[in-house]
């Protein structure tokens, strides 16, 4: 098996590639919001760099009256929290230099968290960037909903997975919604 730093280094250049080709691939997702499991407060991320873009999908859910969230790094080794946001609302940047939510937002838990990815499977499994972030936030909210936002193209075969590695419910891309099981 592909050591996970070659395979990380491996599928960020595909994703690389993916969002070079398919500029509408965010927008074709977001029309399969609909699709979605049930979730009141649902978390989503700021794209950065090549990760699918979920301000299309943001403006959906926002619109078809879903709480909105996005995930806060208070400390590099802990889980994030959640603050809530809206489309149009101010952000700054938070411990790991990612656009999150002002102090003043309420902390909110979502029910249903979409998370960027490098590669998922077909069962659940997900190579993130190698931080720890969300395995460690899925770790302390187990019942919400996992959900992978990203392109199709980012499926791989089989990914191996560690003990500390929590899979997902489901993947939203350009093609549609994906439970697993």
């Amino acid at each position: 098996m592909t050591p996970k730093h070659e395979l990380r280094a491996a599928m960020r250049a595909l994703r690389k590639r993916l969002a070079e080709a398919d500029a509408e691939a965010a927008e074709r997702a977001a029309g399969h919001a609909d699709a979605l499991p049930p979730g009141e407060t649902v978390a989503l991320y700021r794209a950065m760099g090549s990760e699918l873009d979920a301000d299309a999908l943001a403006n959906v859910l926002h619109l078809s009256g879903r709480r909105l969230c996005l995930p806060v790094v208070l400390e590099r080794d802990a889980a994030m929290i959640f603050r809530a946001w809206a489309p149009g609302e101010p952000l700054e940047l938070d411990a790991a230099g990612c656009p999150a939510p002002l102090p003043l937002a309420d902390a909110v838990t979502p029910d249903l968290i979409l998370t960027p990815l490098l590669a998922f499977d077909a069962h659940g499994g997900r190579l993130g960037q190698g931080g720890g972030y969300y395995d460690r936030t899925f770790a302390v909210l187990p019942d919400a909903r996992r959900i992978g936002f990203a392109y199709a193209g980012q499926a791989v075969d089989r990914l191996d997975l560690e003990p500390h590695d929590i899979r997902l419910h489901g993947v939203l891309t350009e093609t549609g919604y994906r439970a697993f099981p």
